[in-house]
């Protein structure tokens, strides 16, 4: 997998924009991100723990910490701050965003949950 070469976010679209060394670019919203956060808390540890995180919306980032050479740790304005996202992790994302996305707002509607708080 590929290495970034840029990160960067705007705080008033809340979208992290990465930049791969392949030249793979990705925009995540925040949202998007800390529904797919891959810490235990959402992820569980096994796929039947899987939780389903609603009225993230208007979530944003607070900061962005590198973890070693291979991962950012992101802070979440909602307190959630333990999912490392690894290289490999956020390219994995950016080539599924839209079937994920698409899987969690129908996750969403099933549930009769939605994205506003």
């Amino acid at each position: 997998m590929p290495n970034p070469t840029e990160i960067r976010y705007d705080r008033n679209e809340k979208q992290l924009a990465i930049l791969f060394e392949d030249g793979s670019r990705f925009e995540f919203p925040a949202e998007f991100l800390r529904v797919e956060s891959p810490s235990a808390e959402v992820r569980g540890h096994s796929p039947d723990q899987r939780v389903l995180v609603s009225g993230k919306r208007h979530v944003g980032i607070d900061r962005i910490l590198p973890v070693g050479h291979y991962a950012i740790r992101l802070e979440f304005d909602d307190g959630h701050d333990s999912g490392i996202y690894s290289w490999d992790y956020l390219f994995g994302l950016g080539r599924e965003q839209r079937l994920l996305w698409t899987a969690y707002l129908d996750h969403l509607t099933l549930a009769g949950l939605s994205r506003d708080p």
